[in-house]
């Protein structure tokens, strides 16, 4: 038997498993590395986060993403060479976050390895008769194990495509491992660049599992902090809590397809990015509309498109504990008009659960690391939400 494959044997009959976890997500602000200790799988899954770093990626790595970032034409050279070498950057990362945390690479069993999403093209998006769902994501898996000596899943994504859904939202399978709670309903909100949610019914029946994408979370916020002020984000809601709503804009805004289509649902910055807006402004009249202005309605968006998704699958006559993790979890703002519009939802971060917020996606992929060596795949009995594991293998040598 190849050496590989019975180490990874081995890793998958080990009582527990160290496994490294990597998230980038769309808001393009770093790459977050979770180091887990897992037990079990499935429903008996059991997580400790031993240490969690973030690493910022500077100036110049954002720039070399954004040339090719949820854009239809791009230089192709650029994206052949951004597939090794953002791989690189992140396996220095790792090494780098190993020795601060004084652990021998040989003492790690997996990486799991998200990539960097460069665009994302559910078939309802791009409306092409005979071309499928589709997602692309770099950081090449091979030079990541080549480069740490630790074998690496990648490339989670298109599995689930493969077996009938959209490559998204994956924290599904994490959340339901590992968040569900007898007696209790629980939503998992995750607002990062795109906002996603995760219904996690207190009987733990499966079939009762709702997610979706909700719409945007962050990166309009994100891309017009940077067009109007010069900074990476709206910290603390700043520039959004000095101007008001426009109601017209939000209304156009809101005016979109996607809305009306059916869980799960998934999209990207290939759809609510700095053009989306602009045609908004042009329907609603609002051209003119100070700078806060447009953050105060942006953050509006975000919210409404959140409750809403969430009022159409929830009994408005229950209490439901809501967990809430991303960029979006920092906003005040944001926050608060969530509460406003759903006062029933007791909303916490997922740090009273276990996990700090900023760490879970890194961790999610962890757990999907952790199903594809010693899990069976959880069937949820919906369209779009695949009873599959997930994640190609890569091997040092």
């Amino acid at each position: 038997m190849n050496k590989n494959l019975h180490k990874l044997f081995d890793i998958s009959n080990k009582p527990v498993r160290r496994i490294i976890g990597l998230m980038s997500g769309t808001s393009l602000d770093g790459l977050d590395v979770a180091l887990c200790a897992i037990s079990g799988s499935g429903m008996d899954t059991k997580v400790t986060l031993e240490h969690f770093h973030t690493f910022s990626y500077p100036v110049m790595v954002k720039d070399e993403i954004r040339k090719i970032f949820a854009k239809e034409m791009i230089s192709f050279e650029q994206l052949c060479l951004l597939n090794p070498w953002l791989a690189k950057v992140h396996a220095a990362y790792i090494l780098e976050a190993l020795k601060r945390w004084n652990i021998n690479p040989q003492d790690v069993d997996l990486i799991a390895s998200h990539g960097q999403t460069v665009y994302h093209s559910p078939k309802s998006l791009h409306q092409r008769q005979f071309f499928f769902n589709a997602t692309l994501q770099i950081g090449d898996g091979d030079h990541i194990a080549v480069d740490t000596g630790i074998i690496t899943l990648s490339d989670f994504r298109q599995k689930h495509i493969a077996a009938g859904g959209e490559g998204a939202p994956l924290a599904l399978y994490g959340d339901y491992c590992i968040f569900s709670k007898q007696g209790e309903d629980r939503i998992m909100l995750n607002m990062g660049g795109i906002s996603n949610f995760t219904f996690l019914p207190a009987t733990l029946d499966a079939s009762a599992v709702y997610v979706t994408d909700t719409g945007p979370g962050n990166t309009l916020l994100d891309a017009f902090a940077r067009i109007y002020f010069r900074e990476e984000f709206d910290k603390d809601a700043l520039f959004a809590l000095q101007g008001k709503v426009s109601e017209p804009l939000l209304a156009a805004l809101k005016d979109h397809p996607f809305f009306k289509e059916p869980f799960p649902r998934t999209t990207g910055p290939e759809l609510f990015n700095k053009e989306y807006v602009e045609k908004a402004q042009e329907r609603s009249n609002t051209k003119d509309l100070s700078s806060y202005d447009v953050m105060a309605t942006l953050t509006y968006f975000s919210a409404d498109t959140i409750t809403d998704a969430l009022l159409s699958v929830l009994d408005k006559e229950k209490d439901y504990a809501v967990y809430v993790s991303g960029g979006g979890a920092h906003n005040p703002l944001l926050i608060s008009l969530i509460k406003q519009q759903m006062p029933r939802l007791r909303i916490r971060s997922t740090g009273e659960i276990g996990i700090e917020g900023d760490a879970k996606e890194a961790v999610l992929f962890a757990i999907l690391a952790n199903e594809a060596v010693a899990g069976e795949g959880i069937d949820f009995g919906k369209p779009g939400m695949p009873a599959v594991t997930m994640g190609k293998i890569s091997f040092p040598a």
